[in-house]
């Protein structure tokens, strides 16, 4: 029984413990045989079990040990068909720099600890499923615009393979690049499952920033903020000096202000600095290039673009980024991914597929039990595959015979809501693992641009290769 205690996967927690405490399981059981020994013959053999299982448990405990800093230290990537966890996704944010759209790829400058501006521009890849916000509404990469500062959650290419941007070291993010970029401006983690902008990334973290002080001349100059949580709260948080200018953008409830404007109504100062006494407002954030010399601090400060000074100004900028997103899906479909299909006779099938998530609530909305709707293949980049007349001409036609939605917690990434799709004439493209989209009979039949589908099952429409990006 002692022997197989020791062994016993479920009890390497304690083995670890009771070694670190200087103290083995053998020991123990070894102690215990003795008080039952009492004969000499007895109490050799008790010796060499006592060294022998020693020896075993330290054994054994270094090998746990090693496994579980092993299963730490492993780099993670995504599986395909599971959403990955979001706590295990490196985080980081840069200048958005570069957008290939049509392949929901791009470029960031990320920020490190040197030089902002001297940082080389690193190509990132959307998931299929990865959330992309902007003014705190779900976006496209076509809706933000070249220099925002965006934040980024991202993890190891799932399939260094088939990767569409450049493939790193695993340990890239820890390397120092020098010339003054130090560590983290390049991370292997280039598959994205959340980019979202400043004000985006504030409204889901609870967070604002507090104005401390501002200096001004001709309509432009510096602001003192630090980002802290809404609630308030004690904590000494980091403060940043941000430019400004004259052609911010500043919101207040349903109107567009400038900087003369606050100047006028002697909120801020005409010339010099005054104290804002910790005022509250949402940031938009870009970066631009200041003057000074190569080595000034003035290159690793961020811009101000938009000021958004009350919760009416920011509701009112996520409305019109909802009502653009709300009109791109539909015309492009809801992507989604297959988890089972049962085939049936002569070309029928049941599809089970579960929707990505990061949309507005009112398109899920359209998808209900009984209506109509079509279903189509689609590659990582989410392009659609179709041929001359559109995409509707080559999807498969059918009826949703049920909507569920999940009562658990629903990773990032996902909807939680699944359907089920009967059709009678199932294509190549609607397989378990493989990503799809989706369209109930309201929304429109469109023509999309060429760069957005798949059209004869070209190998470079397909699998679109990491050569557009350049090396630095």
């Amino acid at each position: 029984m002692d022997k197989l205690y020791l062994l016993s996967p479920l009890r390497g927690s304690r083995i670890i413990s009771y070694v670190f405490c200087g103290l083995t399981p053998a020991a123990i059981c070894c102690r215990r045989f003795a008080t039952k020994c009492a004969t000499p013959i007895c109490a050799r053999r008790v010796s060499q079990s006592r060294s022998q299982l020693c020896g075993l448990s330290l054994g054994l405990a270094l090998i746990l040990i090693a496994s579980v800093a092993t299963a730490d230290d492993e780099p993670f990537r995504p599986e395909a068909g599971t959403f990955p966890p979001v706590e295990k996704a490196h985080s980081y944010r840069g200048e958005l720099v570069f957008v290939d759209h049509a392949n929901r790829r791009g470029s960031i400058r990320v920020a490190g600890t040197g030089k902002f501006y001297r940082n080389d521009p690193q190509p990132f890849a959307m998931l299929p499923y990865g959330v992309i916000r902007h003014h705190g509404a779900p976006a496209d990469l076509r809706d933000i615009p070249l220099g925002t500062v965006m934040h980024v959650r991202a993890f190891l290419p799932p399939d260094p393979k088939i990767s569409a941007v450049p493939v790193l070291p695993v340990d890239n993010k820890n390397k120092d690049v020098g010339h003054y970029r130090g560590t983290g401006t390049a991370p292997a983690e280039n598959h994205v499952l959340l980019l979202e902008d400043e004000p985006s990334h504030c409204l889901h973290e609870g967070m604002v920033w507090k104005l401390k002080e501002v200096e001004l001349k001709n309509n432009a100059g510096k602001i003192i903020a630090s980002r802290e949580p809404k609630a308030g709260g004690d904590g000494n948080f980091k403060e940043e000096e941000l430019t400004f200018e004259a052609a911010t953008r500043i919101w207040r409830g349903r109107e567009r202000i400038r900087v003369a404007d606050l100047v006028a109504e002697e909120a801020w100062p005409p010339s010099g600095k005054k104290q804002l006494g910790g005022q509250a407002v949402l940031l938009g954030i870009t970066w631009k290039p200041a003057p000074g010399a190569g080595l000034s601090g003035a290159f690793t400060q961020f811009h101000i673009s938009d000021i958004w000074l009350d919760d009416d100004s920011i509701q009112h900028a996520t409305q019109f980024q909802i009502e653009t997103h709300k009109a791109f899906i539909r015309s492009r479909w809801m992507p989604a991914w297959i988890d089972a299909v049962e085939y049936g006779k002569f070309g029928r099938a049941t599809v089970t597929a579960t929707l990505f998530g990061g949309m507005d609530s009112s398109l899920y909305n359209d998808f209900r039990k009984g209506v109509g709707a079509q279903m189509n293949g689609a590659e990582n980049t989410l392009k659609h595959a179709a041929g001359h007349y559109g995409p509707s001409h080559v999807a498969s036609s059918g009826k949703i015979l049920d909507v569920t939605r999940a009562t658990e917690e629903i990773p990032l990434g996902s909807s939680g809501i699944q359907i089920q799709f009967e059709t009678d004439l199932i294509i190549e493209g609607i397989r378990p693992g493989r990503v799809v989209r989706v369209r109930p009979e309201s929304w429109p039949r469109t023509q999309i641009p060429r760069e957005e589908y798949l059209f004869e099952n070209s190998p470079a429409d397909r699998f679109t290769t990491p050569a557009i990006f350049p090396k630095y």
